[in-house]
């Protein structure tokens, strides 16, 4: 058997309205808004599980 190394992404989505002058600004007060934790995504907001295995690299100074 060889190792693996497994790399798992999630996928989480949230979509909000918020009024706005323009897109730039809209997605200016949502990025703020997030980092200010006032949206909390989880579970709930799952939208998908990404698996992707690569086999480990092995350092050329280390080979036999």
């Amino acid at each position: 058997m060889k190792p693996y190394k497994v790399t798992i992404t999630e996928k989480l989505q949230m979509t909000v309205e918020v009024e706005a002058t323009s897109r730039q600004e809209a997605e200016w007060l949502v990025e703020k808004q997030y980092k200010n934790s006032d949206y909390i995504l989880d579970a709930d907001h799952f939208k998908g599980v990404t698996f992707i295995a690569e086999t480990p690299k092995r350092d050329r100074g280390m080979e036999r």
